[in-house]
């Protein structure tokens, strides 16, 4: 049996109820998880202060949690872990952001330092991105997905058209307005 069947029958006993599933899944998908988790913080500011293994293990807090999804596939589960760990970086950086305005260990930082939005894909204001990512969502969610799925868990466009069961060509057209849209809410 393939690592990826595995992966797949382990998610559906785990969804049916068998907490055992659980812990024969982790191993298999903790590397994946940490590759994730890695993709997420090479976007961040360099002295971000969650590490990626600190961003596995809350990412895994919050999935052994979760017992009434049906995990249709890895892809699926993937792209849900993808999810939590953005949310669980935009609750990071709010916690911070309100440490910055006057927090118990509030640090005086200048306002040209404090936050940095670029264009080019890298060193992102996670909590701009997490913004515009909202608003966009009342628009069109399937473009917030593909974001996610791309962008967050490093997915080729082909693997995220088939997670969100929409062809590669629809994916390409949402992936190009999504971005131009994106580039536009972070830099007005």
């Amino acid at each position: 049996m393939s690592q990826f069947h595995n992966i797949t029958e382990l998610l559906r006993q785990w969804s049916d109820g068998n907490r055992d599933a659980m812990d024969e899944l982790m191993p298999l998908v903790y590397s994946e998880l940490h590759k994730q988790a890695a993709r997420y913080l090479r976007n961040e500011r360099r002295c971000h202060t969650l590490k990626t293994t600190e961003l596995v293990h809350e990412a895994y807090l919050k999935l052994i949690d979760q017992t009434d999804i049906e995990w249709e596939s890895r892809r699926h589960f993937f792209a849900f872990a993808a999810k939590l760990m953005r949310h669980i970086l935009v609750d990071h950086a709010r916690t911070r952001a309100a440490e910055k305005r006057g927090g118990a260990n509030a640090v005086k930082v200048p306002l040209e330092e404090a936050t940095v939005i670029t264009v080019d894909e890298q060193d992102i204001d996670l909590l701009a991105l997490d913004e515009a990512l909202n608003r966009l969502a009342q628009i069109d969610e399937q473009q917030v997905h593909l974001v996610e799925l791309r962008y967050f868990s490093g997915l080729s466009l082909e693997a995220a058209a088939e997670t969100l069961k929409i062809s590669r060509a629809t994916a390409a057209r949402n992936w190009q307005v999504a971005r131009a849209w994106l580039r536009r809410e972070l830099t007005r």
